[in-house]
């Protein structure tokens, strides 16, 4: 949890620090726009006035100065027009088969200028416009950013979390594996000597399920090789497992097509992601209820339901479920949806969620699985 709270930490700081970069360069720009938009203005009243001076020049006129102002024009579109609309002159402007319709367009955006009968028309140079665009694209490669610092965040933890569960995996496979040969040894020699003792047999079930449990682990951290199999035995072999091991105030129903529903999956793993809902739904129930096991199949895909009538999965939890080391109860690791996420979409790849949950009457876990 202490991981989990730090990157959540981390990308609320990088989301602050993207927000108060955007807001402070489009402040700055603003400004900056505004400031150049005023000292654009200036300039074309005076190129407007050097307009006015050279219309009503006479031989006595020095036009040095005024062409000097008029030919120093180089960056800002400008249209001069008549008062019966047509266009006398305009500099800087690229598209002149359409100049009549830009100069609408100045005429309609109010950056004019009153001459004597004329009226100057112009537009933000090309300098301005890039500048006022500048901060959006400033902050697009922010977010950028931000995103892939996030995602580089989200993919170090998954695989540190994939180392975590591989070694942990495998060093619980190897340390049950001595004990175990030891105890298949030893049931095999009680066995012998007790041929008619009734407990050998539950004993003997006992090891083997050890021995599977083992298995599992050994397959945590490898791509174990899928096989079509039939779910409904799946459900079956976990029905009969968790009967065995509740208490008679717990029913178990497992509702299942008449006929067999054949999925390529590893069976021992499957096994063990229903066992770990039906596990939960027990914990949920305290002891005492009903759980629904639900098997439907259609063309594209297979879909077990598990459902439980315990006290249900408050809202805000629901999304933090299959984090690893979340849980409600005072005993537990918060470890079995997290494996069972694991195992139903990186090694099956299907879908493992919550489909309802309602505090005080249950909740409602659904897998699909791809035919």
């Amino acid at each position: 949890m202490q991981w989990t709270d730090r990157i959540r930490q981390t990308k609320i700081l990088l989301v602050i620090a993207a927000v108060i970069i955007a807001v402070t360069s489009l402040l700055v720009s603003h400004f900056l726009v505004k400031d150049l938009s005023v000292e654009e203005r200036k300039k074309m009243e005076v190129w407007a006035q050097a307009l006015h001076a050279l219309n009503h020049a006479d031989e006595n006129t020095d036009l040095s100065l005024v062409l000097d102002v008029m030919q120093g024009n180089t960056t800002i579109p400008v249209i001069v027009m008549n008062d019966k609309g047509g266009i006398d002159d305009y500099r800087n402007i690229e598209d002149t088969l359409n100049i009549e319709q830009i100069a609408q367009r100045m005429l309609r955006a109010g950056d004019t200028i009153v001459v004597g009968s004329q009226i100057v028309c112009y537009d933000e140079s090309v300098l301005l416009k890039r500048l006022s665009q500048y901060p959006y694209w400033q902050l697009g490669v922010v977010m950028i950013f931000v995103v892939v610092a996030i995602f580089a965040l989200l993919s170090s933890k998954k695989a540190e979390q994939n180392k975590v569960w591989v070694g942990l995996s495998k060093e619980t496979a190897h340390q049950l594996g001595t004990p175990i040969s030891s105890l298949m040894a030893w049931v095999e020699i009680l066995k012998e000597n007790h041929p008619d003792d009734d407990l050998i047999p539950e004993m003997d079930k006992d090891v083997k399920r050890l021995e599977r449990i083992a298995e599992r682990f050994s397959k945590i951290g490898s791509l174990p090789e899928p096989k079509e199999g039939s779910m409904n035995e799946v459900l079956e072999h976990v029905v009969d497992y968790m009967r065995r091991r509740v208490s008679n105030k717990v029913e178990i129903y497992c509702h299942v097509p008449d006929h067999d529903v054949v999925v390529s999956m590893n069976a021992s793993l499957f096994e063990w992601v229903i066992e770990n809902l039906c596990k939960n739904a027990v914990d949920a129930m305290e002891g005492a209820g009903r759980i629904d096991m639900t098997l439907t199949d259609d063309d594209s895909r297979v879909a077990i339901e598990v459902s439980d009538t315990g006290k249900g999965i408050k809202k805000k939890d629901i999304k933090n479920v299959f984090t690893p080391g979340f849980t409600t109860k005072q005993r537990g690791w918060g470890l079995g949806l997290s494996l069972a996420r694991r195992i139903v979409e990186d090694y099956h790849k299907g879908k493992i969620f919550v489909k309802s949950s309602e505090v005080g009457k249950g909740t409602t876990f659904r897998v699909e699985l791809h035919k």
